[in-house]
């Protein structure tokens, strides 16, 4: 009984060495980490010692300015502080990402930043979810509710990511070759506009296509009955294209070049290229298409040590940073954390906190037309 009194005193005298800067995280984990492997003993953290014995997680996103806000201002900074590397990779597309996924061995792959609960709502479906301890991420208290609330309901009240930001795939014009007044006309039919053909783009993705088509032939993209007018809008759309973009690096290239004048386009990366000085043009047309994304843990990751890092990117001044850093407004609630002076002026960026003026993909709906949609679009590229 003395030792394990002792020992408790150790545990309180190193916390309070490590909170007064004294000592840093890595010993201080070691230390307790070692004690109450020597004595047997249970602590309040010897969770923490557990994952200081995680060197590496793993991180995959979307790479370009994305990939550099979450290097600058979340993953350094955490090695940093914690001693645990985060390695990171990047893909050009989910479906890409996702067969990747299911070709590798557990714990190969640990935290994604995923695209959309449809996303989420597939991969919970392929057993790839993890079980999150709400506990060891108290700064989820900060997170807009609708956007955990959404997740909740895929899996069934559990957790297996943390929402961390939104924003638009909207449309994106040269305003050297297009006026204002042309895109309010038009909205998504410019991008089957015949005057433009030869200088027209969109991203290699079966779901925008599809999300586009139903707003050229005006149906709701959630309940598209008229398949076979989406897909001849979508066919349309190819013949006119220059090219479809694999990536937000090549879609900000093209229209910087200016070898196109106009295209969907992802909502930070357009302002990006304002940023720059570019004069392009930004526009969310009726029901354009709203997405949120979160950070996904998967199956077999070291938990604890994801934990820690959802954790510490979830905090307001991490989270700040990274939102003005990949210009997609943070999924921190505007009505408990003061986001700053940029933030507010993102595109696709709500105030209010209830987000809703953006429309969702539907998952249900979405994924049950995954399998026949998306080999179809496959074809459609192909030129067929």
């Amino acid at each position: 009984m003395t030792k394990k009194m002792d020992n408790t005193t150790r545990y309180e005298r190193a916390r309070e060495r490590y909170m007064n800067g004294d000592l840093d995280r890595r010993s201080f984990l070691g230390l307790i980490g070692a004690a109450g492997l020597a004595y047997g003993v249970s602590t309040p953290f010897a969770k923490y010692a557990h994952a200081a014995t995680t060197e590496q997680v793993r991180f995959d996103g979307w790479g370009g300015v994305v990939s550099e806000a979450f290097r600058k201002h979340a993953f350094d900074p955490y090695t940093g502080k914690t001693g645990i590397k985060v390695v990171d990779g990047t893909f050009g597309g989910g479906d890409e990402y996702l067969s990747r996924v299911k070709a590798s061995q557990p714990g190969e792959y640990n935290i994604a930043h995923l695209s959309g609960v449809f996303d989420y709502a597939r991969y919970h479906a392929l057993g790839l979810s993890s079980e999150l301890n709400e506990a060891n991420i108290p700064n989820l208290e900060y997170v807009i509710p609708k956007l955990v609330d959404v997740f909740r309901g895929v899996s069934g009240g559990k957790l297996s990511c943390v929402p961390y930001d939104y924003g638009t795939t909207g449309l994106a014009y040269n305003r050297k070759h297009i006026s204002d007044d042309e895109m309010k006309e038009k909205g998504a039919k410019i991008l089957i506009e015949e005057a433009y053909k030869g200088k027209i783009a969109g991203w290699s993705d079966w779901r925008t296509r599809m999300w586009y088509a139903a707003l050229q032939t005006g149906q709701n993209p959630n309940e598209i009955s008229d398949e076979e007018a989406a897909w001849d809008a979508v066919r349309t759309h190819r013949d006119l294209s220059l090219k479809y973009w694999g990536s937000g690096a090549e879609l900000m290239s093209l229209l910087a070049e200016e070898e196109i004048y106009v295209t969907e386009a992802w909502s930070g990366r357009i302002f990006a290229l304002q940023e720059q000085g570019h004069d392009i043009g930004y526009m969310d047309p009726p029901n354009g298409f709203g997405w949120q994304e979160c950070l996904f843990v998967m199956k077999g990751s070291p938990m604890e040590a994801c934990e820690e890092l959802l954790n510490f990117m979830l905090a307001p001044e991490t989270s700040i940073a990274v939102a003005e850093g990949q210009n997609y407004p943070t999924a921190l609630d505007p009505t408990k954390v003061d986001l700053g002076d940029k933030i507010p002026t993102l595109p696709a960026f709500d105030p209010t906190g209830t987000l809703d003026g953006l429309t969702f993909a539907d998952p249900d709906f979405w994924n049950g037309h995954e399998a026949d949609w998306s080999k179809t679009f496959g074809r459609v590229q192909k030129g067929y």
